[in-house]
């Protein structure tokens, strides 16, 4: 298994990573509404939907590789006086107890993994999910062009995984998915939504899905 590697926060300075996703404050809405209270934010970052949760009254725990991004994190919440569980660790290996959270944030972020680093990262979810508990992930399509590049920033590994060169200036793991790549990693989930979205970066297209789905 490829060892996971830290995102180099202190190198990246797009706003994109610092401002909420305005898809996330409608699972604010969601999750409130369905009376959920511990949330887990996997993969994290510097914090961003761990203070939009909090300011709405959710049990937050922010969970990530990187110390600096914790920092920026508690430091951000200890200004706006909200009590938030920052934890430094591995999406691969989850240290909670079984059935720990309602719900479960997973935005940009468990897709830097190799082929049996996501095995390990759906195992830990459906252990540390509630029965009946919610999960919002995002993943890499194939249909992204850094999957069929032909590019020195992109290094095939096999059928799903490309070490792709980063914004920070590091190589990390990208696992890519098509629909029926989907359906077979979450063959255990009741799938609610799928979207299928192009976003385009400096001329290039990313596509992703966006599943919304229950255990």
């Amino acid at each position: 298994m490829i060892k996971n590697r830290a995102w180099d926060w202190e190198k990246v300075k797009d706003d994109f990573w610092h401002e909420p996703s305005e898809d996330i404050y409608y699972y604010v809405h969601k999750w409130k509404e369905k009376g959920f209270k511990n949330i887990l934010d996997l993969g994290c970052g510097m914090g961003r939907h761990c203070i939009l949760f909090a300011e709405n009254g959710f049990n937050v725990t922010g969970f990530d590789l990187s110390e600096y991004g914790l920092d920026i994190l508690n430091k951000n919440a200890e200004k706006k006086n909200l009590t938030i569980n920052a934890i430094q660790g591995d999406v691969v290996n989850l240290p909670f107890d079984n059935n720990t959270f309602d719900a479960i944030l997973a935005y940009h972020s468990v897709y830097h993994v190799d082929s049996k680093g996501m095995e390990k990262v759906i195992e830990n979810i459906k252990r540390v999910l509630k029965p009946g508990g919610e999960i919002y992930i995002t993943l890499i399509s194939k249909n992204t062009w850094s999957y069929s590049a032909n590019s020195p920033s992109v290094r095939v590994v096999d059928e799903n995984v490309r070490l792709k060169e980063e914004q920070d200036g590091n190589f990390l793991p990208h696992f890519y998915v098509n629909y029926q790549d989907i359906l077979t990693l979450f063959k255990n989930f009741d799938i609610l939504r799928v979207r299928h979205i192009e976003d385009i970066f400096d001329g290039k297209s990313s596509w992703h899905y966006f599943l919304h789905m229950r255990y």
